[in-house]
């Protein structure tokens, strides 16, 4: 019967080689997450915006909409209305918001991400 070579640590070395690479992984998917939300918000922030912008051509009032929407930080919101037309047309609205939420490792990866959504709507009043 031959004998067989020690093979005791095999695992922990598999591990050792592994866990890096799974560990960026991990991190890669969280980040992909925070900037999904961040969509998702942005995109809910906007329609608000043009729902508001469809009774009322204040521009403040459709800023203060648009900040107020969601949980966003306000500061790192901005507010673009493309349109706004007379009662029956459109109104166009663009918000862009420069999210912060950087995991360690893969955030620096990611770079300055600007998240944008653009919302129409018929012009009310």
């Amino acid at each position: 019967m031959p004998r067989r070579c020690n093979e005791s640590g095999q695992a922990t070395a598999e591990l050792a080689l592994l866990l890096p690479v799974m560990l960026i992984i991990v991190l890669a998917v969280g980040q992909l997450v925070l900037i999904w939300r961040s969509q998702l918000l942005v995109t809910q922030a906007a329609r608000e915006a043009a729902r508001i912008g469809a009774v009322s051509a204040d521009p403040s009032a459709i800023g203060d909409a648009a900040r107020g929407a969601s949980g966003l930080d306000p500061g790192r919101v901005e507010v673009i209305i493309l349109e706004r037309g007379a009662p029956g047309g459109l109104v166009v609205v663009r918000v862009q918001y420069f999210p912060v939420d950087r995991l360690p490792i893969v955030g620096a990866a990611t770079g300055s991400v600007v998240v944008s959504a653009t919302a129409t709507m018929l012009v009310e009043s």
